[in-house]
C-alpha cells in the first residue's frame, strides 16, 4: 500500500470528491471580475458605443421612421403599414425592381468575369506583374465622381463625342448612349465594371498566390493546355473566393445608386430608375418628403438581402466546402 492509498483510506467517505477549490464562488460577479471580465469590458465598451450610436441607433429609428409619416421637422405621425403599402401600390414598383434587376444582371454577366479573366492572365505574366496590377487598379484610386463625369464626356451623343468618334472609324454610330432607354442601363454597366473591377483583381492576385506551384507543374508535365490548368488546378482553389465576391456583387449592384443618379437621374422615362435611387427621391425631391416611404422601401431591400444571402450560403455551403 502506497502513501497516497493510506492518505485516501483516511480521508472521510463524504470527502473523497471534494474539490481543492470547494466552496470557492463560481459564476458571482466578484469571479467574473478577477478573471479579466471587467478589464475586457473597459476595453470594449468605447466599441460598443461607437456601434450603438452610428450602426444599432440608426437601424432602430429606420424601423420605428418606416410606420411614421414624418418631414423630419413637424412632429411624427404614426401611420402603421400605411408607407409600406403606398410602396407596393405604387405605379413605380415594377419598373424600378426590373431595372434595378436588369442593371445587377448586367454586371454579373459582364463585370463578373472580366476580374476573374484579367487576375489569371496576369499571374501567368512572368515580367512586370506589378505594373499591369496598377494599371489594373488604378480606376479604383479615381474619385467615384471624376470618373463618372469622366465617362459622361466619352459618352457625349454628338459625332465628335469619344466613344462615337472611335465607333465611326469602323462604320458604326453615333449612338445617344445616355439618352437611349436601350442603351442608357448598359452605358452605365460599362463605366460601373471599369471602376470596380481592379479592386476584385487584386483579390483574385492574393488568392492565385496560395496555389501550390507544383500543381502547375504536374499538370504542365502532363501536357495539360493553358485552360485545363486553369479549370483543373486554378478554379477549385478559387472556389471560395468566387463565392464570396459573387454574393457581394450582387449585394452592391442590387444597391447601386451613384451611377444612375449622376449619369442620367433615372431618366429616360424611368429607364435607370433604381431602388437606391427611388428611395433618395422620394426622401429628399418628392414634393411633402416621403421619408418615411423611403425607409420602409430601404428596409424592403436590406430584408430581400438578408434572405438572398442566407439562402445563398445555405445553397452553396456543400459545394464552397468540398
Amino acid at each position: 500500500m502506497t502513501t497516497d492509498d493510506v492518505v485516501l483510506a483516511d480521508r472521510p467517505r463524504g470527502d473523497a470528491t471534494a474539490s481543492p477549490t470547494r466552496g470557492t464562488p463560481r459564476g458571482t460577479p466578484a469571479t467574473w471580475a478577477r478573471r479579466g471580465g471587467l478589464t475586457a469590458l473597459v476595453f470594449g465598451l468605447p466599441i460598443l458605443l461607437v456601434f450603438g450610436i452610428f450602426s444599432w441607433w440608426p437601424i432602430v429609428s429606420a424601423v420605428v421612421m418606416s410606420f411614421q409619416k414624418t418631414n423630419m421637422t413637424d412632429a411624427a405621425v404614426w401611420v402603421g403599414w400605411d408607407n409600406f403599402a403606398a410602396i407596393f401600390t405604387d405605379p413605380l414598383l415594377p419598373k424600378v425592381i426590373r431595372n434595378t434587376a436588369w442593371f445587377a444582371l448586367l454586371a454579373l454577366v459582364f463585370g463578373y468575369p472580366v476580374p476573374l479573366v484579367g487576375a489569371v492572365l496576369m499571374s501567368e505574366l512572368r515580367r512586370r506583374k506589378g505594373l499591369y496590377s496598377v494599371l489594373a487598379y488604378l480606376p479604383v484610386v479615381v474619385p467615384p465622381v471624376v470618373a463618372v463625369l469622366l465617362w459622361k464626356f466619352f459618352y457625349d451623343p454628338r459625332p465628335q463625342g469619344v466613344f462615337n468618334t472611335i465607333l465611326g472609324w469602323v462604320g458604326l454610330g453615333p449612338y445617344s448612349w445616355l439618352n437611349d432607354q436601350a442603351m442608357a442601363m448598359p452605358s452605365l454597366v460599362l463605366e460601373a465594371t471599369w471602376a470596380a473591377a481592379g479592386g476584385t483583381v487584386i483579390i483574385y492576385l492574393a488568392a492565385l498566390i496560395t496555389v501550390p506551384p507544383e500543381l502547375y507543374d504536374a499538370a504542365e508535365v502532363d501536357g495539360a493546355s493553358v485552360w485545363r490548368k486553369v479549370w483543373h488546378v486554378t478554379m477549385p482553389h478559387l472556389r471560395g473566393v468566387l463565392l464570396i465576391t459573387l454574393i457581394l456583387q450582387v449585394i452592391g449592384t442590387a444597391q447601386v445608386f451613384l451611377e444612375p443618379f449622376l449619369f442620367t437621374n433615372g431618366g429616360p422615362n424611368h429607364a435607370t430608375l433604381t431602388v437606391m435611387l427611388w428611395v433618395y427621391q422620394l426622401a429628399f425631391t418628392s414634393i411633402g418628403n416621403h421619408f418615411g416611404e423611403a425607409t420602409a422601401l430601404s428596409l424592403l431591400l436590406a430584408l430581400f438581402l438578408a434572405v438572398l444571402s442566407l439562402a445563398y450560403f445555405h445553397l452553396t455551403r456543400s459545394w464552397s466546402e468540398s
